[in-house]
C-alpha cells in the first residue's frame, strides 16, 4: 500500500526557511569568523574563555565572556593586589608576568614578601620616570633590610633619605642613630610615598647618565649608582647585582 505523505504547513515551511536563512547569514558572518578567529587565539595563549549563546538577544546570536587562568608559582612574587601610587594600566602588564619556579630560601622568601608588597608602585615608577623597577626593589630591601630597619618602621623610610631643609615642621624628619646630630632623615606618611621621593632624588643632575641605559641594563645601573654618589660602600653596586639576580628581579624590568 503506498504511503501518502502530509503537506508541509505554508507556516512552518516559511519558519524553517526563515530560520535557515538566519543561520546561514549568522555563520558567514565577518563578525562570526572574528570571534572564531578570536577564541581560538585565546585557546593557543593559555587563556579560558566561555560561550553564551542566545537567540535573539544582544547584538547578535553569539557573545563572548573572557577570564584568564594565568598560573603563578607559590614559592615566587606573586601577582596580586595593589599599592598606592601604581598607574593606570600596570596591573594590566603583570598578566604577562612569569614567576621564576626554584626552590627559595627562608630569607628569600621574606624577601620575595616584600617585593610582592611593593612591585606596583616600583613598576609606576619605572613607567613614569624610567627608573628599573629591579633596582627600586633591590634598593629597598637593601636599605630597609627588608623593611624592618628603625627608619623603615617608624619613618615609613625605605631608602635612607635624608632631610636637608632648614625649616622643617613637626614630624617632617627624625634621628634613630647615634649619626651628627644634623644628621635627620625623611618621615613618610606611608613607605609607598617614600618610593615617590626616591624617584625624585634620582631625578637630579648627578644621576642624568644613567638615564640614557636600557632599564633591562640592571648591571650598569646598580654601578653606575655607586659611581655617582648614590651610596659610599666600595660594594654598593655588587650588592644590588647580587639582590636583583638572586631574586629574578630583572623580570619586572621586561614588563
Amino acid at each position: 500500500m503506498k504511503q501518502t505523505q502530509l503537506p508541509i504547513p505554508a507556516g512552518w515551511k516559511l519558519f524553517f526557511e526563515e530560520l535557515y536563512l538566519r543561520i546561514h547569514k549568522q555563520v558567514t558572518s565577518p563578525w562570526t569568523k572574528l570571534i572564531v578567529l578570536f577564541s581560538l587565539t585565546l585557546l593557543l595563549t593559555q587563556r579560558e574563555f566561555s560561550f553564551n549563546l542566545s537567540v535573539g538577544g544582544g547584538d547578535g546570536w553569539l557573545s563572548v565572556s573572557e577570564s584568564s587562568v594565568f598560573n603563578h608559582s607559590n614559592e615566587g612574587p606573586q601577582i596580586s593586589g595593589a599599592a598606592a601610587g601604581a598607574k593606570e594600566g600596570t596591573e594590566a602588564k603583570l598578566t604577562g608576568y612569569v614567576a621564576p619556579v626554584k626552590e627559595w630560601t627562608a630569607r628569600q622568601k621574606k624577601q620575595l614578601a616584600y617585593v610582592d608588597n611593593f612591585k606596583l608602585v616600583a613598576l609606576a615608577e619605572m613607567e613614569t620616570h624610567g627608573i628599573p623597577a629591579s633596582i627600586t626593589l633591590a634598593q629597598g630591601l637593601l636599605e630597609s633590610g627588608t623593611g624592618k630597619s628603625t627608619l623603615a618602621r617608624k619613618n615609613n623610610n625605605h631608602f635612607g633619605i635624608k632631610c636637608f631643609s632648614k625649616k622643617c615642621r613637626k614630624g617632617h624628619c627624625s634621628n634613630h642613630s647615634d649619626d651628627h646630630h644634623k644628621d635627620f632623615f625623611r618621615t613618610f606618611e606611608t613607605p609607598e610615598e617614600s618610593y615617590h621621593e626616591h624617584s625624585k632624588v634620582l631625578m637630579k643632575s648627578r644621576y642624568k647618565s644613567l638615564f640614557a641605559l636600557p632599564k633591562t641594563d640592571y648591571k650598569n645601573w646598580s654601578h653606575g649608582l655607586r659611581k655617582a654618589g648614590y651610596a659610599t660602600d666600595p660594594r654598593y653596586g655588587d650588592k644590588l647585582v647580587q639582590m636583583i639576580e638572586n631574586l629574578e628581579l630583572w623580570r619586572y624590568d621586561r614588563l
